[in-house]
């Protein structure tokens, strides 16, 4: 069972009704999908912030605007740093029977070989692009880079698709790599050293 949201409708744009509704801890936002139109609202920001960390951006959520309920997914966010809050938030009215591609976060799992041999683990797409009926997109792609070895890397045609879900993103793409150690500035390899040292030995024997 989807989570539900309550939501209030709210009519008008003006700068000043949407700082009134946010200083009183409330967050604006709009509804909008192909058959359900537009209508802006707003939601209690603790209620959200609740529903966004145990649903995620890909869960369906049950919104429910004044007793009527509509199923939505969180489609985007606007989040204020400086005053630490949600200003913003928009959310796509979801059909359950039909398809539709959405963004899921990438989730690294273990520690790579490389990694562990100096190298540097490089992420290259955090998120992966999946076509699916909307219950079954998926909260997170689990990536496993503890094989992982130095100059190794991971493509998208790497992964297995999920049985109810298909990728959208080009089969060659890289996700995450691991990069050969840098060797520090001034360091000199031990073939470097002797070569210098032998250099050396030869202009002192030279008049």
């Amino acid at each position: 069972m989807a989570a539900v949201l309550q939501a209030t409708a709210r009519e008008g744009m003006k700068k000043s009704r949407l700082t009134q509704l946010r200083q009183q801890g409330n967050v604006p936002g709009v509804v909008y999908g192909k058959s359900f139109g537009n209508q802006p609202v707003f939601v209690d920001e603790k209620a959200f912030i609740k529903t966004l960390r145990s649903e995620g951006k890909t869960g369906v959520i049950s919104l429910d605007i004044e007793g009527k309920k509509t199923n939505v997914m969180i489609y985007d966010t606007q989040f204020d740093l400086v005053k630490n809050q949600f200003v913003h938030v928009d959310f796509y009215a979801v059909d359950m029977n039909v398809e539709m591609d959405a963004n899921v976060p990438v989730r690294l799992i273990g520690e790579a070989e490389g990694v562990k041999m100096g190298g540097l683990l490089q992420q290259m797409l955090y998120e992966l692009s999946v076509r699916a009926l909307p219950v079954d997109i998926p909260d997170a792609i689990e990536v496993d880079v503890s094989e992982l070895a130095i100059n190794g890397s991971i493509m998208v045609k790497d992964l297995t698709e999920g049985a109810n879900y298909k990728f959208n993103n080009e089969p060659d793409e890289v996700i995450v790599s691991v990069l050969a150690p840098v060797q520090e500035q001034g360091a000199e390899t031990e073939e470097e050293t002797e070569a210098g040292d032998a250099a050396v030995s030869d202009g002192e024997g030279a008049e």
